[in-house]
């Protein structure tokens, strides 16, 4: 499946991109940000982010499986 960032139109986004728009947006959005778009809208900068993936592996959320 080729997800595409509504932000800036990469394609082909990563399970962890995936995985924290899910976590940090709903589990039902349809659209999705890839890190810089999403660390834009949300703002907080893209190392914020990939720490709060790394926080979410550890507690074992299966977004990121």
């Amino acid at each position: 499946m080729n997800i595409v960032c509504i932000g800036c139109g990469k394609e082909s986004l990563s399970k962890d991109e995936i995985g924290v728009n899910k976590k940090l947006l709903g589990e039902s959005v349809t659209e999705y940000y890839c890190m810089d778009c999403l660390a834009d809208y949300l703002e907080v900068s893209v190392e914020d982010l990939q720490d709060k993936i790394e926080e979410f592996k550890e507690q074992g959320c299966t977004l990121f499986d």
